[in-house]
């Protein structure tokens, strides 16, 4: 494998390049009163401007010594309720989130020069709730949660094949098939931060706290 000099790598590249960037104007003072409809309007943005994954997040919790673990997860949704995410229980971070419920979200949609960001304690939802989730989803998704040990020790991939090909035949002949340890997590946020990027920038961020008998407060922040 040649050699690769990290430095002058990283120092070649751009970020929002004009020709794969549109950076959009944004008025924190035309904002709704309350994150959920601007995390709505743009994610249906992010998504007609053709970005890749937009529904995938950085979940960040923490261990019971408070150490930081952070991974990619897939959004599974977003209401009241707060925003919601799904895995095992018997997982690293559902283990995690056992010990500390609480947990931030990131999302990044360089297509538009965006970030939102949200922390806040975290509940996890009835079986019942967690299972009509995971059946909601694709044979793949039900076949990998069937699979489960998520987080375990692997003593080779030749055990994850022959694992993963018998719970997908499960899957396929039992689309109903439970998985006792999945579970759907929601994320109640006490805070909110939406971020536009500027092209001179001037990077907008509009952040949003709880003022108590569901109303917000809206505050600008210093990029």
């Amino acid at each position: 494998m040649a050699a690769t000099d990290l430095h002058a790598l990283l120092k070649s590249l751009r970020v929002w390049s004009p020709e794969t960037t549109e950076l959009r104007p944004f008025d924190p003072e035309s904002a709704p009163d309350a994150p959920l409809p601007l995390f709505t309007a743009w994610f249906a943005e992010a998504v007609a401007a053709g970005q890749p994954e937009p529904h995938t997040v950085s979940l960040a919790t923490s261990d019971d010594e408070g150490r930081p673990d952070v991974r990619i997860v897939m959004l599974h949704g977003a209401d009241a309720d707060g925003w919601s995410f799904a895995s095992h229980a018997t997982s690293r971070k559902g283990h995690q989130l056992s010990a500390r419920p609480y947990a931030a979200l990131a999302f990044y949609w360089p297509v538009l020069g965006r970030q939102v960001r949200l922390r806040g304690p975290v509940t996890a939802a009835p079986s019942e709730e967690s299972q009509a989730d995971l059946h909601a989803r694709s044979t793949g998704a039900l076949a990998a949660a069937l699979t489960g040990r998520q987080s375990g020790l692997l003593s080779s991939l030749e055990e994850l094949r022959e694992e993963s090909e018998a719970a997908w035949d499960r899957a396929r002949a039992d689309p109903a098939a439970p998985s006792p340890t999945w579970t759907l997590y929601r994320l109640r946020p006490q805070e909110a931060e939406f971020f536009q990027g500027d092209p001179d920038r001037r990077h907008v961020r509009l952040r949003y706290v709880p003022a108590g008998d569901g109303r917000w407060r809206k505050h600008l922040l210093w990029p």
